[in-house]
């Protein structure tokens, strides 16, 4: 089985900046995605970035956040970053980061979900 594990949520003001972490443990997935869900509200897809030992790989982005979220990963540490610049009070949410064995944008494909991490920003 597959554990994920986030960190590096917080409580940040409008134009700040958090980086977001999710260690893996287990198998190694294919792609790796960034979700959030608001209160009230249904799970959105955030970013996602296909996997690999190499330095080829793809990445996807919400329009909500392209220019301003950049999802990396670090292979030795099977550890995938969301770097998050320029924070609205819209980007409020809890984040999980989940592993999928294909490249996609629909939660119901993603096998294994961490806990999530809380991020709040004041407005």
């Amino acid at each position: 089985q597959v554990q994920l594990v986030e960190s590096g949520g917080g409580l940040v003001q409008a134009g700040g900046s958090l980086r977001l972490s999710c260690a893996a443990s287990g198998r190694t997935s294919y792609a790796m995605g960034w979700f959030r869900q608001a209160p009230g509200k249904e799970r959105e897809f955030v970013a996602v970035i296909m996997w690999s030992a190499g330095s080829i790989y793809y990445a996807e982005y919400v329009d909500s956040v392209k220019g301003r979220f950049t999802i990396s990963r670090d292979n030795a540490k099977n550890t995938v970053y969301l770097q998050m610049n320029r924070l609205k009070p819209e980007d409020t949410a809890v984040y999980y980061c989940a592993a999928s064995r294909t490249l996609s944008r629909r939660a119901a494909t993603y096998d294994y979900w961490g806990q999530g991490t809380q991020v709040t920003v004041s407005s």
